[in-house]
């Protein structure tokens, strides 16, 4: 078997209510994995239990062999980076600043940035396209922009898993697309495993080795784009029958916008 992460039997509860529900789930390495579902289904919360925000949780999420209780922080930021759903606060620094910060889990409490790292910064820049932009605040930038700096701060950082909430949401389409062509390169080319949250679901069926939908916290599908994006699939998942089409580039099914009428 080979596992880049593995969920056994994982249960979150909050306030009462179980936000995931006997969740098993093994990503292979290099894979592309696509979470979808519906508003409340318990997609960023999986992903919140993984990089360790949520820390209630029952079960075992297994990295490398080890129970991930078993990392400290600045161990698990080694193999797992995370970028959230964009928006919230903007940082006070320079793109070049918020990349450097990413590489903490390899410095030591009262160590230095090294040359080896600012060059790690300098590769990063290049391959983002934000060379450019290294010396401008954070809060100047736009929000395709901002996303590449946390894309660029995820590949400084080293991390082999790669979780994603969102990424594109609230881009414009040439933005997203350069988001999604960057993920495609960090995933082919570095080999990174990748879990990403998506509410996009042409864009998850295309982009995606496998789909894991969720449904009130439970499974409710995985496998491939092709066969998610059924009429049956898309009924169970999310309770409502979707137009379906043609891909005009791969001869694969794709959902349809449909005309709202009275």
């Amino acid at each position: 078997m080979n596992a880049a992460l593995e969920i056994r039997h994982l249960r979150l509860e909050l306030d009462g209510t179980y936000i995931l529900d006997d969740i098993s789930l093994m990503v292979e390495r290099g894979m592309r994995l696509m979470v979808v579902g519906p508003n409340g289904a318990g997609k960023s919360s999986l992903l919140k239990c993984l990089v360790g925000v949520h820390r209630g949780w029952q079960g075992r999420i297994v990295v490398n062999g080890v129970d991930i209780r078993g990392y400290s922080n600045r161990e698990r930021a080694r193999l797992i980076a995370f970028v959230p759903q964009p928006g919230g606060r903007h940082s006070p620094f320079t793109v070049r600043e918020t990349i450097l910060m990413s590489r903490y889990p390899h410095v030591s409490h009262f160590g230095t940035l090294s040359h080896a790292d600012h060059e790690l910064v300098k590769d990063a820049l290049a391959r983002t396209g934000l060379g450019p932009l290294a010396d401008r605040p954070m809060v100047t930038l736009s929000g395709g922009e901002r996303q590449k700096v946390h894309l660029a701060a995820a590949l400084t950082q080293q991390s082999p898993i790669l979780l994603l909430d969102e990424p594109t949401t609230f881009l414009d389409p040439r933005h997203a697309f350069e988001i999604r062509s960057l993920l495609h390169r960090i995933n082919q080319e570095d080999a990174v495993t990748i879990i990403e949250v998506s509410h996009d679901l042409n864009t998850a069926a295309l982009d995606g080795d496998r789909i894991y939908a969720l449904n009130e916290g439970r499974p409710a599908f995985y496998g491939p784009g092709d066969d998610f994006l059924s009429a049956e699939v898309l009924k169970k998942v999310y309770g409502r029958s979707f137009l379906l089409g043609v891909h005009p580039q791969t001869g694969g099914p794709v959902l349809v916008p449909e005309r709202c009428e009275l």
